[in-house]
């Protein structure tokens, strides 16, 4: 896949779609690659007309990972946000949403629908907040404002998300049998996905890259990031805001709480859903997308 040098770092990206589609950016979650998008998911947008530029976040697949950062002190990353003060963490959501400026910039893309998913859903909040003139629209699926007062994931997800994967270089067993109870407990329960089908997702990722200290680091700027209600109150773009009814570990509630925020916003919960895209939800999901976009 190509390589884009973009906001300091080199970012691996692809593109799907017609080459006279719609741009939109895809923006992926916490600790995912951009091979995570599903092809069908990708050709249902391609359908819709849009040209599809896809990537790996910094730290994550092959763009550039932030060894030499180590890993981040949680705790204090949460008592420093809890008292007031800015966390030292190797970098923020809003570095995050400059490579996705940067992203365009290196493609020569002016202005571009935005999308993203879960930590890509905030980080295409700030993209749509902060870089506005380059957003046409953004949506937000099953993520978030940071609003401290939101209900907190279930206790299931909570420990899922906080316990460490097996190494699948030393148990490569394990490491598939955990991605299968993953996704058991923050998917669709309405749509589980067999665990064959997960087992190979999980295999193809660990073969890529397995980093897991570049998750911490991406979980870290997740916890040090302010509430974004205030910026959101200024997004001026059209916004859709799709979330699952059912997702445990980014309750609905922050859903609703991020349509709340942008005024002229769409919400569609989607009954069902989880913290997930299992292939029945693709057409909806993609229609959402096309619809706050106008095709």
């Amino acid at each position: 896949m190509p390589q884009a040098i973009a906001n300091g770092i080199t970012i691996e990206y692809d593109i799907h779609g017609p080459d006279n589609g719609a741009p939109l950016v895809l923006i992926t979650g916490l600790g995912s690659q951009m091979t995570r998008w599903p092809p069908s998911f990708l050709d249902a947008l391609a359908e819709r007309g849009f040209r599809v530029v896809y990537f790996d976040n910094r730290d994550m697949g092959l763009t550039t990972h932030f060894t030499e950062a180590g890993i981040p002190d949680f705790k204090s990353v949460v008592t420093t946000k809890a008292a007031g003060g800015t966390p030292d963490v190797p970098y923020h959501l809003d570095d995050m949403a400059a490579d996705v400026v940067g992203l365009m910039d290196a493609l020569g893309i002016e202005k571009a629908h935005v999308a993203g998913a879960s930590m890509g859903g905030m980080i295409g909040q700030l993209v749509a907040a902060d870089h506005g003139h380059r957003a046409l629209s953004l949506t937000s699926i099953m993520s978030t404002t940071g609003n401290p007062d939101l209900p907190r994931s279930t206790p299931e997800a909570q420990a899922m998300l906080a316990t460490p994967s097996p190494d699948p270089k030393t148990d490569r067993e394990a490491f598939l049998e955990r991605a299968v109870q993953s996704s058991r407990v923050i998917g669709s329960p309405a749509y589980p996905i067999d665990a064959e089908t997960l087992k190979a997702r999980a295999a193809a990722d660990a073969d890529r890259c397995h980093n897991p200290a570049g998750f911490a680091r991406q979980y870290a700027a997740i916890l040090a990031a302010p509430d974004r209600r205030a910026k959101l109150a200024g997004v001026s773009c059209p916004v859709m805001v799709v979330h699952g009814a059912d997702d445990p570990l980014v309750t609905v509630e922050g859903g609703k709480d991020t349509a709340a925020a942008i005024p002229g916003s769409t919400l569609e919960i989607i009954d069902g859903m989880g913290h997930d895209l299992p292939p029945q939800v693709h057409d909806r999901v993609a229609s959402a997308i096309a619809r706050v976009a106008g095709l």
